[in-house]
């Protein structure tokens, strides 16, 4: 009786062990998982940001003013400019 005692005693103490260790890799994966997406957050922010950027930079009137500034080109006049058809 005393021996399946000792045996019951140490499958607890190694069942509690499971079960202790199984719970701390468990909050440390939803750690990581957090940090994971406060990054994608972060990521998607950027993105974003990075668009806006872009748009910027891309219109129109500015490209047209660096070109007249930068460059000296002109917009032709309406009577030299011809239109090609396909």
């Amino acid at each position: 009786m005393v021996k399946l005692n000792i045996i019951l005693f140490l499958v607890l103490i190694a069942a509690a062990l499971g079960v202790i260790t199984s719970q701390h890799k468990a909050r440390k994966l939803y750690i990581e998982l957090q940090q994971q997406e406060d990054s994608a957050k972060q990521y998607e922010i950027e993105w974003g940001q990075l668009q806006l950027e872009q748009s910027t930079w891309a219109m129109h009137s500015r490209i047209e003013q660096i070109a007249e500034r930068r460059l000296n080109m002109q917009v032709p006049d309406a009577a030299r400019i011809q239109v090609v058809t396909p």
